[in-house]
């Protein structure tokens, strides 16, 4: 039999001895009492996408942007280069469009005119991402000289496009004629014009009889709106860019070497030519723009290391002492500078100098060749590039054309401008080497590679124990160069005082 156990008396526990109990209580307030919680903002879009959602341009179902489309569509790998080239310029021009309320449409202009190369040079003599031509360039406010191009420069020349680009949509109040116009100019848009109104013609740019690179021209801006609205629709598939801003400019308050700017932004020199296209040169022009364009990432560091840097470190100077025959023109070109240049340092008021005296002038602080997208050394690559089985030198005389030399050798005009970074209406320069590629069997004898020829004029005085070799040696030239610029007798030596006429390759002088 089970005995239950006695009953265990409940003792009291005193109040502040008990353990506390968890009551859970839920509170249902109106939504109106509810405090208001911050918005988080909208996550922004890539670039791109941010573009075609601010299109403007309408693009109609035309046979003309259709082979035009057709093309950027079996050409996937260009397309993605392209955008991926534009990376570094895309958000500046998205924003100073935006800015302005212009279309967005116009960010894709340079892939028609340059494909966002930014050292693209045409046979019309246009420069730049934008193509300008040095006329209309200057027309608006952009400078250009042996430092500088601003055609080339990111924020000059797009500045320049983007004014020209609003003058012309103020003229005809359409933006297709308005880019027809910025590629053959408003006169020939006018012209047309006024041609189909007299035959009572339509006046839109479908109806107007323009140049034929114009003509494809609209249609191939239209094209890639089409392309960049929905990709997928054409089994694209756009690059990603991030929607922020890639570079900063940093104000320089002076001349500086553009190598010591990429020290002390800690990049290398492809970087920042590939930022600040527009410098020509070693170092910035000394009329300004006085500023860096660097990666964002970089722009605080290069702020703080050029305020610590004393005015006179910004550049290498090279005290000079005049020696007897000497010129400001071959004293500038051993030294990679510009007469004018040596005369503003150095308060020159005109070209004479006096042997004895000296001259600050400011040089290079590496070899030229780290200088990797300097106007010289981009030449030397292009007249490098192989164009035939054999490359000729040719060095300009008097009375030469580039018709008449490309005739010599059996090439076209258009041919031996290209490989020589020139346009076919280029002036030529007395003792400038050109590069001549020609198929074998010419009979034409092939030269060594020879470097960019950006060459000068100069005189000089023989002294006491020069010789044509000496002579030679000294300015990087040849001695048959120096016999036949001045037709020298072979049999005959050099004598003191006698004036030599030689044309000197500036990206080959260096030192004192």
């Amino acid at each position: 039999m089970e005995i239950p156990a006695p009953a265990v008396p409940e003792i009291p526990v005193p109040a502040e001895q008990r353990e506390p109990v968890s009551v859970e209580v839920t509170v249902r307030l109106p939504a109106e009492a509810l405090p208001a919680q911050p918005e988080m903002p909208p996550a922004r879009p890539d670039m791109i996408t941010r573009m075609a959602g601010a299109f403007q341009m309408e693009v109609d179902d035309r046979r003309e942007i259709a082979r035009q489309r057709d093309w950027f569509v079996r050409h996937p790998d260009y397309m993605v280069r392209v955008f991926q080239r534009s990376s570094r310029y895309l958000y500046h021009i998205l924003d100073e469009l935006e800015r302005r309320q212009m279309p967005m449409d116009l960010a894709l202009l340079p892939i028609v005119e340059s494909a966002y190369d930014p050292f693209a040079y045409s046979h019309g003599r246009a420069a730049g991402m934008w193509q300008m031509i040095p006329g209309t360039a200057r027309r608006f406010g952009v400078r250009q000289n042996w430092w500088y191009d601003g055609r080339r420069d990111v924020l000059d020349s797009t500045r320049a496009a983007l004014d020209y680009l609003e003058y012309l949509y103020a003229e005809f109040d359409d933006w297709q004629l308005a880019v027809a116009a910025y590629n053959s100019g408003e006169g020939n848009v006018h012209r047309a014009i006024r041609r189909n109104r007299n035959a009572g013609k339509p006046t839109d740019f479908w109806h107007l009889r323009l140049p034929r690179e114009t003509v494809n021209y609209v249609p191939k801006l239209l094209a890639l709106v089409d392309i960049v609205s929905r990709p997928q629709k054409y089994g694209l598939e756009l690059p990603q860019i991030e929607d922020r801003p890639y570079f900063q400019v940093v104000e320089l308050d002076g001349q500086m070497d553009l190598a010591l700017i990429a020290e002390l932004a800690d990049m290398d020199m492809d970087e920042l030519y590939a930022l600040n296209p527009g410098f020509n040169r070693w170092a910035t022009d000394p009329d300004g723009p006085h500023r860096a364009v660097v990666p964002i990432d970089r722009a605080e560091q290069l702020t703080a290391a050029v305020s610590d840097l004393p005015g006179d470190a910004r550049m290498r100077w090279v005290r000079y002492r005049i020696r007897s025959g000497d010129s400001l023109i071959a004293i500038a070109a051993r030294h990679d500078t510009t007469p004018d240049v040596l005369k503003e340092v150095n308060g020159l008021r005109g070209h004479v100098i006096r042997a004895g005296d000296h001259l600050m002038i400011p040089t290079a602080t590496r070899d030229l060749a780290a200088y990797t997208h300097s106007a010289d050394l981009r030449l030397a690559r292009t007249q490098s590039r192989p164009r035939g089985d054999a490359r000729v030198s040719h060095t300009v005389a008097s009375g030469d054309t580039l018709w008449g030399i490309a005739r010599r050798y059996g090439v076209s005009t258009r041919s031996l401008a290209k490989w020589n970074g020139m346009a076919p209406g280029d002036t030529l320069s007395v003792g400038r080497t050109l590069a001549v590629w020609t198929k074998s069997g010419t009979g034409v004898p092939a030269v060594a590679s020879l470097p960019a020829a950006k060459d000068r004029k100069i005189r000089y005085t023989v002294r006491r124990g020069d010789s044509l070799y000496r002579i030679a040696q000294k300015f990087r030239v040849s001695v048959a160069q120096i016999q036949g610029w001045n037709n020298l007798d072979k049999k005959k030596y050099l004598q003191p005082g006698q004036t030599l006429t030689m044309y000197v390759d500036v990206t080959r002088q260096s030192g004192g």
